[in-house]
């Protein structure tokens, strides 16, 4: 993490061959382009066709609140459109997604959490599994809508050699799809809709699953809110992923905690020009936040011949503008309520890193004050304190603050836009408009969007 936050502030940057396709080469994916295009159809049939992909990452909760890992998929609009293809096409959809997550590198990124992939259940044997790093990633079979299942007598030893291997292996709610009930002994994960969950369902799941898989966890997903969060949580669910992760509540009542509230000074005598020896007294009143200075400065810059030991050279080094980047980003990270919170940051970060990445094509947009709109576009939730009473003592720019408190101004535009990517899953159509009147292409965007993504991951925060 401090590594990639230090460039930042420093402006661094086997199944039967009838059942599984073979792996798709060149010729494949051009027809995959014309005949389910990745781009969305309100691009027009002329668009140029491209391999890239509209990645869609969630963070994925366990039941202390703390990412577990993240299901990436396809986006929503896309799966939607090849819904009623072949499973060649779908295949090669699943092979698009896993190797751009191979390209990514994402064993290292993901470190000790897990990657969740839904992928069609004849897939489960492809050569390009071969690839992933198997102890990080849980594999989520999937049907044909209209073939239906592959028979699990097929699957059994395919399932056997994955786990083998060290793969994790995950089924869809069998009170939906039984077919698979043979396989349910060899289940890590069962999946089921958050919407479609209630108390009856919930118990009945429960015995079918301590019945036939005691190992097994229950992942719920699209939960929408912390109310339905907690009722999940209630019928013994491990892993959770939606909405939820970001839903607001009433918090009128809290206020800034004690950290908070010293940084919150600090940033505010900095904004008024405060001298270095001033800054540096009164973060020395603060042992404990003089010492993450000092560490945060040291393993950052970690080519520097000599350590650095006191404020004042660590201040020097950083300058003004830095300094007050690192205090706000403190701030967000400072006296969270619950473990949520880091999710919630995560978020904020990747919107903040995609408006500085859109934002390089207009350059009379200020980086520092894009990345502190979308960090802290989610201030208030990180923090659950009312936004006006984080805003307060930020001494913002004017900019900023007519981004965060009105909506208009010359930086929301683009955080419109990075809360279209983050939600393309459900308004592809949004997405394109976004884009297109920001004389952006949405490809451009999506593309940004997934190196937003896997720079948050790497931060590890």
């Amino acid at each position: 993490m401090f590594k990639a936050l230090f460039d930042w502030l420093s402006g661094r940057r086997r199944p039967t061959p009838q059942q599984l396709a073979p792996a798709a080469g060149p010729a494949d994916f051009e027809q995959l382009n014309r005949d389910a295009p990745l781009r969305d159809t309100a691009v027009g049939e002329n668009a140029p066709t491209s391999n890239a992909t509209f990645l869609c990452r969630e963070a994925v909760l366990g039941r202390d609140q703390r990412i577990a890992g993240y299901q990436f998929m396809l986006q929503e609009s896309t799966r939607n459109r090849i819904h009623h293809s072949s499973r060649r096409i779908h295949h090669l959809y699943a092979e698009v997604l896993v190797r751009s997550l191979i390209g990514a590198d994402i064993g290292r990124l993901l470190g000790h959490r897990r990657a969740f992939l839904e992928v069609p259940d004849s897939f489960l044997g492809h050569p390009c599994l071969d690839e992933l790093p198997a102890s990080q990633v849980v594999l989520i079979a999937a049907p044909h809508h209209e073939e239906g299942c592959v028979p699990s007598e097929t699957l059994l030893p395919v399932i056997e050699a994955l786990k083998q291997r060290g793969f994790g292996f995950g089924l869809p709610d069998p009170l939906v799809t039984p077919e698979y009930g043979p396989l349910l002994p060899l289940a890590d994960v069962v999946v089921v809709r958050a919407p479609a969950l209630d108390a009856r369902r919930g118990l009945q799941l429960s015995g079918l699953i301590s019945q036939h898989a005691p190992h097994a966890r229950l992942f719920t997903r699209d939960v929408p809110s912390l109310e339905d969060f907690r009722f999940a949580f209630k019928l013994g669910a491990a892993l959770f992923q939606g909405p939820f992760i970001t839903s607001r509540e009433d918090w009128s009542e809290h206020e800034l905690g004690p950290d908070s509230l010293r940084i919150a000074t600090l940033i505010g005598r900095l904004r008024h020009d405060a001298e270095t020896r001033e800054l540096a007294a009164l973060l020395k009143e603060d042992g404990a936040l003089s010492l993450r200075l000092l560490r945060y400065v040291n393993s950052a810059a970690n080519a520097l011949p000599t350590p650095i030991s006191s404020i004042e050279h660590a201040l020097a080094m950083l300058g003004q503008e830095r300094l007050y980047r690192w205090l706000v980003l403190l701030a967000c990270s400072t006296d969270g309520r619950n473990a949520r919170a880091a999710a919630a940051l995560e978020t904020a970060l990747i919107r903040a890193h995609l408006m500085e990445l859109l934002g390089h094509d207009f350059p009379q947009l200020k980086a520092d004050a894009l990345f502190l709109v979308g960090l802290l576009s989610l201030a208030d939730v990180i923090m659950q304190v009312p936004l006006e009473k984080v805003l307060a003592p930020l001494a913002l720019d004017p900019d900023i603050e007519a981004a965060l408190r009105r909506g208009e101004g010359p930086l929301f535009p683009l955080l419109e836009l990075a809360i279209a990517c983050e939600r393309g899953d459900t308004d592809p159509g949004r997405l394109h408009a976004l884009a297109e009147a920001r004389g952006i292409s949405a490809q451009h965007a999506s593309d940004c969007h997934l190196k937003a993504m896997l720079w948050a991951i790497e931060l590890d925060i």
